[in-house]
């Protein structure tokens, strides 16, 4: 089996027909049939089953699959690491929106100052999209603050946080240090996307009490949030760490739910057959650091 092999059966496996992948690959369609059909072979599985004119993969291909992305990704971190011996490899670095916008900043640029020939690419979305390029190995670590599902990723608590509720300074709440749950029921609020871990660990908590409110407002983006409940147009649960700026500037108010403290921890997370290589290493020695020295990551 050749790194060629992988590379086509990859193909087939994402654009899910042997003519796409041949059109990708700029390869003819039977090289790519015939490639397939010597993979089963020796093998001795059934990777795609064909029904209808289309391929659906088995399995066995799925489990393949795993192992060829991470593969192929590593032979072409060696690639570019032996080619240009000069410059270090490009790390690839996922973090969730809460992560993205109030702590990673600081951990990269702690990291460059320590290693200014490195080459570092952030991407940030919400926790589903992250654990999923995680998976396919177009990501090699992330900071996330949701929880991870798949098995196949390993995860490291490495900074703690709170999330809070928020209003604005108008707001009919605004005088009040603490909440009971049942206040929070029919009131509008400002929310993040399905998939984000903040709202997946406040609708858990909201389920637990039977509580219903309005999801008047759902957004991306943290400052978005933050802007419509100044605007007064809800409440919002979110990080203290993004909240703490504009409350301490008056234009935010922060209370608490009586009955519960909503913590977790952001998480150091990366797939389990991803080898460390050394720049890899020290980048997430400088992600666990940041919980050891949060006055100087992030500015507390």
């Amino acid at each position: 089996m050749t790194i060629r092999h992988l590379r086509i059966f990859i193909a087939v496996a994402e654009t899910g027909k042997m003519g796409l992948a041949a059109k990708q690959l700029y390869i003819a369609q039977p090289t790519v049939s015939q490639v397939i059909s010597d993979m089963e072979k020796s093998y001795g599985v059934k990777l795609f089953e064909r029904l209808s004119k289309k391929l659906y993969i088995t399995p066995q291909g799925e489990r393949l699959l795993s192992y060829a992305r991470h593969i192929v990704s590593l032979f072409d971190e060696m690639e570019r690491s032996m080619r240009n011996s000069s410059a270090q490899m490009l790390l690839r670095v996922g973090a969730t929106i809460t992560v993205g916008a109030c702590v990673l900043s600081p951990i990269i640029h702690r990291y460059e100052e320590l290693f200014p020939l490195s080459q570092v690419q952030v991407f940030v979305d919400n926790t589903r999209l992250i654990e999923e390029m995680l998976l396919e190995s177009q990501l090699d670590v992330a900071l996330v603050e949701g929880l991870v599902e798949s098995p196949d990723l390993c995860t490291l608590p490495v900074i703690e946080d709170e999330l809070v509720l928020a209003c604005a300074p108008d707001h009919p709440f605004a005088f009040r240090e603490t909440l009971h749950p049942e206040e929070l029921e029919g009131q509008n609020f400002v929310l993040r996307e399905k998939g984000s871990g903040t709202r997946a660990l406040f609708e858990d908590y909201l389920r637990a009490r039977q509580i219903e409110i309005y999801p008047k407002w759902v957004c991306h983006s943290a400052d978005s949030i933050l802007s419509a409940v100044e605007e007064g147009q809800g409440l919002t649960v979110i990080s203290r760490l993004l909240a703490q700026p504009r409350a301490g500037a008056g234009r935010l108010r922060l209370l608490r739910l009586a009955d519960a403290q909503l913590t977790r921890s952001f998480r150091l997370v990366y797939h389990k057959n991803k080898y460390l290589s050394e720049p890899l290493r020290h980048l997430m020695d400088c992600m666990q650091q940041a919980a050891g020295t949060p006055e100087d990551y992030l500015g507390s």
